[in-house]
């Protein structure tokens, strides 16, 4: 038995087996599926065995074969040989029992487990910027973060979340000027973000035309950094402003963050780390900046016998200004962190663009000396660009991510509206829909993959997306509210190929939620989820429920109701609510 009470078939296959020269482990690792689910459920290839056991692959599966189906176990149907493969078919009503009699003592924690043991894990995501908007470039961070937040608490680890703000550098300096010359206080009070992006497009329009206003930001910049009251009263207000705003996108969203600690929490941290680096001579000076190298001068770039991470270009971290840089402020967040939380993992939701940035601070940690430089991952994903074209905040090219969530909103009331008229807080349930599908359209392919955002793409509602998934959710929750579920139930009627699908994708939720947590990857549990609505909805069209005889009636009742956990609970995780109706 696995932990989640199933048996765990490959193992009992293995265990059944006597080869020369193969232990169960071994056995164990080399049954997979066979590529054509009609073959069976699990299958062995004989070939490895030809040269130890000095017979054809053929003769060794029928041997083996013959021996299962000689001591047959209750959990197996039979065993067959086809050139040289022995598959494997389950008893599938003992299966459905072993499965059902399960999920549905745990309910919605079925697949929840202690693999974290209570280990921390730091997830730092979404990392907005001060006084710049919340935009559809800023989804994937923040999902992805949400996602794995939730998951690795599923897991039995503590996850930590933080929002490494964006509460630093000459662009603040930039953003006074801008409010000085431009800006009007009610306007910014009532307007927000949309307001101060506006005087901070217009700062850079006017700065290729007058590049001394430059000068005039980092000035007030360095008053910000030297403690001035005004520079630091405005700072805190475009600051309080900004949180405001994208306080209540991440309530829509449902996210919560443990902290806050931006890049301005970490200005007194640095030095520590300089020092350091300079006393395990790591540090060079040149040209009055400071920063380090990753190999030996004299050495060639070039060199192929050189390891790649040892041919990345010096990783600055104090300009000839005395200017900190991001991985000077990110390797004292590390060291923070690890002091603070003693992670057991430290991921760092981050866009793929800046993987040569997580590459040289990572390396500096390891030349350190510090063995946990093992524990940080940069988790990428890919980049979201408009259909025609790159965003700039600089030129005022954005999609704010509470329009598209605003408008998919509305989509979805009006798709309820003309589908469904009467529908009870319609508006409620459009906002769970709408948000939902935002959501699902950043998690449903690989992280790593770029995305073209496009409105069309993310409101169709039709196929794979999330209301696909909340609705057959809601439709299985209709179901056994309207059946009387008894002890009578026959496992036998759940041996159909409709129903066993569903049945195979209940029985490893618990593994696709292990390996979504190992790879940081939640597309893992989208997928699985989806695959669980489309096998559901073909036994749904399969076979009748309600009106069934009592015995079936109940167990196909009981396997709707764990299905609707499942979907439920992925659901959860990935930050998808699924509404009462639909």
């Amino acid at each position: 038995m696995n932990e989640y009470g199933i048996l765990d078939y490959k193992r009992e296959i293995a265990a059944l087996l006597t080869i020369e020269g193969a232990t169960v482990d071994e056995l164990e690792a080399l049954i997979v599926p066979p590529k054509d689910p009609k073959m069976g459920d699990w299958c062995l290839p004989c070939f490895r065995f030809a040269k130890t056991a000095k017979k054809a692959p053929v003769l060794i599966a029928q041997e083996l074969c013959d021996y299962v189906n000689d001591n047959l176990p209750d959990f197996l149907d039979r065993a067959d040989a086809v050139a040289g493969y022995v598959n494997f078919k389950l008893n599938r009503e003992l299966f459905a029992k072993s499965v059902l009699t399960q999920a549905i003592a745990a309910g919605r924690d079925f697949g929840r487990c202690n693999e974290g043991g209570g280990k921390t894990i730091c997830i730092d995501y979404s990392s907005i910027n001060i006084a710049k908007p919340f935009h559809i470039g800023h989804l994937s961070t923040t999902v992805i973060g949400a996602a794995l937040y939730r998951l690795y608490g599923f897991l039995g680890y503590k996850a930590v979340g933080i929002n490494h703000l964006g509460d630093w550098g000459t662009q603040f300096g930039k953003l006074i000027v801008a409010y000085k010359r431009w800006g009007d206080k009610e306007i910014i009070e009532k307007g927000g973000v949309a307001e101060i992006m506006k005087i901070y497009v217009r700062f850079h329009e006017e700065a290729e035309k007058d590049p001394s206003l430059d000068d005039e930001g980092r000035a007030w910049f360095k008053r910000i950094e030297d403690g001035d009251p005004e520079a630091l009263e405005l700072f805190s207000w475009f600051k309080e402003l900004t949180l405001k705003e994208v306080g209540r996108i991440y309530d829509r969203l449902g996210i919560t963050f443990d902290s806050y600690a931006g890049e301005s929490f970490y200005n007194d941290k640095m030095d520590a780390v300089l020092d350091e680096l300079k006393q395990k001579g790591l540090l060079e000076t040149s040209d009055g900046a400071e920063l380090v190298r990753f190999h030996a001068s004299e050495l060639d770039d070039n060199d192929p016998s050189i390891p790649e991470e040892l041919r990345m270009p010096p990783c600055l971290l104090r300009r000839s200004d005395g200017a900190t840089l991001y991985a000077t402020r990110d390797l004292a967040a590390a060291f923070y962190r690890k002091k603070t939380y003693d992670f057991y993992r430290c991921l760092y939701v981050v866009a793929y663009q800046q993987n040569l940035h997580f590459r040289q601070w990572f390396k500096i940690i390891e030349m350190m000396g510090y063995d946990w430089h093992k524990s940080l991952e940069h988790v990428a994903f890919g980049m979201v660009s408009l259909e025609d074209g790159a965003m700039s905040t600089r030129k005022g090219r954005v999609v704010f991510l509470k329009d598209v969530l605003d408008r998919a909103v509305q989509t979805s009331l009006d798709i309820i509206t003309a589908k469904n008229p009467d529908l009870p807080d319609k508006e409620g349930i459009a906002e769970c829909i709408g948000v939902g599908a935002v959501v699902f359209s950043a998690l449903i392919n690989s992280r790593i993959k770029d995305i073209q955002f496009s409105f069309d793409k993310v409101l169709n509602f039709d196929g794979e997306t999330g209301p696909y998934v909340q609705y057959t959710c809601v439709r299985a929750r209709s179901i056994v509210k309207r059946v009387d579920i008894t002890e009578e139930v026959d496992y036998l009627s759940l041996t159909g190929d409709c129903a066993y699908g569903v049945l195979k994708l209940l029985s490893t939720w618990g593994d696709a939620l292990k390996e979504a947590g190992a790879k940081a990857e939640p597309s893992v549990v989208t997928r699985h989820i989806v695959d669980l609505a489309q096998a559901f909805n073909a036994f749904y069209y399969e076979q009748r429920i309600i009106d069934a005889p009592t015995a079936e009636r109940n167990a196909r009742a009981l396997l709707t109701r764990c299905t609707a956990d499942v979907l439920e609970t992925g659901a959860g995780i990935l930050g998808i609510k699924i509404p009462d109706a639909m």
